[in-house]
């Protein structure tokens, strides 16, 4: 399966003054394999330093003399690595706090070795108050999900490179968007967590991907101790376990539960988020730009990591997904879900800033999201059917005299006025789309 990000990945080869890169993400989504694919395709050789799987090559990074940790390191794999021709990979590094101080050295004192590093729980060691991180001597970037784009790529190659024709001047055919609306349906069920999409093709069988979902939120529950005293075990389980029923909902920690106070459940919800296995859209009063600079940081929506997981742990059937109307499915909270994994998905992949929303008065109008294009602030409104009031983005419309608002909907591509409906499919597209039209 081809990722997004290994276009990036191409053009950081070629660089003349490259840093070595540091690929964050939460656990399974596919760090270790993209790398090792990349590095197999562009490079004659691949040195795999796996932490977790032989930790005794933490000796190795004892010294800050990366010709000294090379020295070792090819004696341990038996194998020479060489500048500018060996992909030296580091996982799982968060095992090994040295290697990962080790990554300015090689900046510094061997520049032209390629050098990656990933770790599924590196979050926290990077929030360890006594960590030394060497800061812009590293280059971040943020593996996700499979985006619908990717995993069309990989179910129905065909229909994807059609795909990337549309636009307001190519409209998809009646024909087309009823077939693209199918494969948004199966998105939905599927998602984008790499071992659940092999299944999908290869299985061709939506039990065995839920079985695969199963064992992905088992193994993340299991995680919890590695992250976490003790005595945040039944916080991390609780959040975990309700998050489902508060997706695309304000938070208010009394949803969790109303016995245990705020102050307690908050820690166990920022180790979640750290992991990545939660997310966070914020709202902004949406005054100025950049938006960030008005965000009020008590009122936040959750969101999971993956809409397939989501399914799953929501106990959704396989058999009658599919014979449901999109607008059925949890209230339509799951197509706010996409849109949400699809925005940050199609983000620039060396950023990890939350995405935002919008509302007046603590709910008496809301915005689902609020984005930017060059320097126009654009409203989002998500909308399980094609059909809905756009009340709140009219409103947003008519307070900030924004030129155009979207809603993204199962309603073909078009244009009214000054709104501008967007179908699920073509969400990797809306920047583009935008910018021509204003």
């Amino acid at each position: 399966m081809k990722r997004a990000l290994e276009k990036e990945l191409r053009v950081w080869k070629e660089r003349e003054e490259h840093l070595p890169i540091l690929l964050r993400g939460a656990r399974q989504v596919g760090k270790s394999y993209l790398v090792e694919e990349f590095g197999k395709a562009h490079f004659e050789d691949v040195a795999v330093v796996d932490f977790e799987h032989r930790p005794e090559l933490k000796s190795a990074f004892l010294t800050r003399d990366p010709n000294a940790i090379i020295t070792e390191l090819e004696f341990a794999l038996k194998k020479p690595i060489k500048s500018g021709k060996s992909l030296l990979f580091l996982d799982e590094i968060q095992h090994c706090p040295e290697a990962l101080i080790s990554l300015r050295y090689f900046k510094e004192k061997m520049a032209h070795l390629h050098v990656i590093a990933a770790g599924s729980l590196l979050e926290f060691l990077l929030k360890e108050e006594n960590f030394s991180f060497p800061v812009g001597r590293v280059e971040f970037l943020y593996l996700r999900p499979l985006s619908f784009v990717e995993y069309l790529q990989a179910a129905a190659p065909f229909i994807a490179e059609r795909l990337a024709t549309f636009n307001p001047k190519h409209i998809p055919s009646e024909l087309e968007h009823k077939e693209l609306m199918k494969w948004i349906r199966r998105y939905f069920f599927i998602g984008g967590m790499p071992s659940a999409v092999r299944a999908s093709l290869q299985e061709n069988s939506l039990l065995e991907t839920q079985r695969i979902h199963n064992r992905i939120l088992q193994a993340y529950e299991s995680d919890f101790g590695k992250y976490a005293k003790h005595t945040q075990h039944q916080y991390l389980h609780l959040i975990f376990q309700q998050a489902p029923a508060l997706i695309a909902k304000v938070l208010k920690y009394s949803h969790i539960d109303k016995e245990i106070r705020s102050r307690e459940l908050k820690p166990a919800l920022e180790l979640l988020c750290h992991a990545g296995l939660l997310q966070r859209v914020f709202a902004t009063t949406a005054s100025g730009l950049p938006l960030h600079a008005y965000i009020k940081d008590h009122r936040h929506k959750l969101f999971y990591l993956d809409i397939g997981l989501l399914q799953t742990a929501t106990k959704v059937d396989a058999t009658q997904f599919f014979n449901q109307d999109l607008l059925q499915i949890n209230s339509g909270m799951i197509a706010e879900q996409f849109v949400e994994q699809e925005l940050l998905a199609y983000s620039l992949p060396d950023q990890n800033g939350p995405l935002l929303f919008w509302e007046r008065d603590e709910g008496e109008a809301e915005i689902d999201f609020i984005i930017t294009v060059g320097s126009e602030i654009i409203p989002i409104e998500v909308k399980a059917g094609a059909t809905g009031a756009l009340r709140s983005l009219h409103s947003f419309l008519k307070e900030k005299r924004g030129k155009l608002g979207v809603r993204i909907s199962e309603h073909p591509l078009s244009l009214r006025d000054s709104i501008l409906s967007i179908p699920f499919y073509l969400i990797h597209s809306l920047e583009r789309i935008v910018a021509s039209i204003l």
